[in-house]
């Protein structure tokens, strides 16, 4: 197995809502805001390679969206994710499996593009299969109103017209072995049954955090994102996953974190604290 962090582009959002409750002269220690209030963050995904298959985790927000959409989230930088997939010496139609760990539109929309005509949407990754889970899928599909300008129907349900989708069962909270070395925490406090990444690497256990952690500013307890739909589950499933994290050793891969690539932790008087932020190929 070899592991590839992919940083497919950079955006901005609003300090406050990724912040939730907890004032700015705290968060902005770690996550300094620009004069309208907007921190910078990253869409990093991760390709797997292991063996006949080609596992690319998350797919960033992708390019088909209008002018007026990206105005919101002041994209900037040249990273793209076909662009560093092919620095890589990969093309889409090398992907075996597309897994998308929620459907939220910075985290799916680069798996589906425009068809050559530009007059539809089509899978970016033509042979691959593309993993959600049943309780998501509903849940994006059927959105609530908090939720809904999050869930667009054209990075969702062209995967399902192109007879690319696969669902991973959730009997509990934990699914093993969805592939080889890879294994799958359930967390419901973002958004319904967010898919988290356990990876058995080098030794070593890695996380795919996706929006449990989205940086190291928010490992202490109470810093919530404000676009969580329940937030007192967040903190209760925030609150194990650290105290696991610490005792086991984990290393985090953060996806949305513009300065920390990954980081592992320790337990303080003050709790669960960050111990060390390093690049993933200063680790393995």
């Amino acid at each position: 197995m070899k592991i590839h962090p992919l940083n497919t582009g950079n955006f901005k959002l609003d300090g406050g809502a990724m912040f939730g409750v907890v004032p700015k002269t705290l968060w902005q220690k770690t996550n300094p805001a620009d004069a309208n209030n907007m921190c910078d963050w990253s869409m990093r995904s991760m390709l797997i390679e292991d063996g006949d298959k080609l596992i690319l985790i998350d797919a960033g927000i992708g390019d088909k969206q209008s002018e007026k959409f990206f105005s919101h989230y002041y994209m900037h930088g040249n990273d793209s994710l076909i662009g560093n997939l092919k620095s890589l010496g990969f093309s889409p139609n090398d992907i075996t499996d597309v897994f998308l760990t929620h459907l939220h539109f910075d985290h799916c929309g680069g798996a589906i593009q425009w068809n050559k005509e530009r007059t539809g949407f089509e899978p970016a990754f033509k042979n691959a299969t593309y993993w959600s889970t049943e309780n998501h899928w509903k849940w994006a599909t059927e959105p609530n109103s908090r939720e809904k300008a999050s869930f667009l129907s054209e990075n969702i349900l062209p995967i399902q017209e192109s007879g690319q989708l696969k669902f991973i069962e959730r009997t509990g909270d934990f699914t093993k072995n969805v592939f080889e070395n890879f294994d799958v925490l359930f967390v419901d406090g973002h958004t319904e049954s967010m898919m988290i990444p356990h990876i058995t690497y080098q030794n070593k256990t890695i996380v795919f955090m996706a929006d449990l952690l989205p940086s190291v500013g928010h490992i202490p307890l109470p810093f919530v994102m404000g676009y969580d739909t329940r937030p007192l589950i967040t903190m209760s499933e925030k609150e194990t996953f650290l105290n696991n994290a610490v005792k086991n050793e984990f290393v985090l891969f953060l996806e949305h974190d513009s300065v920390n690539e990954c980081c592992t932790l320790q337990m303080t008087e003050k709790g669960v604290r960050l111990s060390e932020t390093f690049r993933f190929d200063e680790m393995f």
